[in-house]
């Protein structure tokens, strides 16, 4: 995978050399460039910016620049490649997820563009259209001083899915997020650490109980901490031993969905 990142703070994407994605480019799994948004400027302060048209606190950043560097990064590529994905990180945009992580992991060819300030004329997307397959991103429902940061995130979260970039495949198959749950709990030695045990059925040997254990932690986990999560997730063919977890988690399951119990008590959030 080709990923490029258009950025006024290129220094900013140093981490990116560092632990697994600093070796799969070393590996040639990955290959990233970070580009300066202001070497595509033409004027001797070499600005990005300008005040918005209608008025407002803050800066937007001028279109031109962006155009001519998203340009050289469409222009460098094989003349029977598909378009780029160019992903915008934006509080307006979609949300960024496991299952987008998974999605963009199977594209050939990613652009990051970091937007600041009040963020980027919104012409730029319109014109990108053409040359891209536009998709502005969120990571959350939150506001960040530029798109550096998440981008971070997701190049890290879409990386790590490549081939090769884990040393263990079978660490990507449990993790949070991966069936629509969180994960479960994890333990290392020692057995017994400041008066604090590990549970018991992790100590026995038996795989079958192991795992159930911990598809049954993945669901209190998910119902104490991110109940929304269990809004989508899927019940309909559950084991019995799985429904009564449930149940005594207080949720009934009702034409395939979890339903939380009006007489559950507390708040599971």
């Amino acid at each position: 995978m080709r990923v490029d990142v258009v950025s006024i703070f290129p220094e900013y994407l140093a981490p990116l050399e560092l632990s697994l994605i600093g070796k799969a480019r070393q590996d040639g799994l990955l290959e990233l460039s970070v580009h300066d948004l202001r070497d595509f400027t033409t004027d001797r302060h070499r600005t990005v910016d300008d005040t918005p048209y209608g008025g407002g606190a803050g800066m937007v950043m001028k279109p031109e620049p962006w155009a001519q560097a998203l340009a050289a990064v469409a222009a460098d590529r094989p003349g029977d490649a598909a378009k780029p994905v160019l992903i915008v990180p934006s509080p307006a945009g979609e949300r960024f997820t496991q299952a987008t992580a998974h999605e963009l992991a199977g594209e050939e060819r990613l652009v990051f563009a970091c937007g600041r300030y009040e963020g980027i004329d919104e012409r730029v997307m319109e014109w990108a259209a053409g040359h891209f397959t536009v998709r502005p991103m969120s990571l959350g429902d939150y506001v960040l001083n530029g798109g550096e940061v998440a981008v971070l995130a997701m190049v890290e979260a879409i990386g790590r899915l490549l081939p090769g970039v884990v040393g263990n495949p079978e660490s990507l198959v449990e993790e949070s997020h991966s069936d629509g749950l969180l994960e479960y709990p994890v333990y290392t030695k020692p057995s017994s650490w400041r008066d604090r045990e590990v549970p018991a059925v992790l100590l026995s040997g038996n795989h079958g109980k192991i795992a159930q254990w911990r598809r049954h932690e993945q669901y209190r986990r998910t119902a104490e901490r991110r109940p929304d999560l269990l809004e989508q997730f899927d019940a309909a063919k559950l084991p019995r031993a799985d429904r009564t977890a449930f149940a005594d988690l207080g949720y009934d399951i009702v034409d395939g969905h979890l339903m939380r119990r009006a007489d559950a008590g507390g708040d599971s959030a």
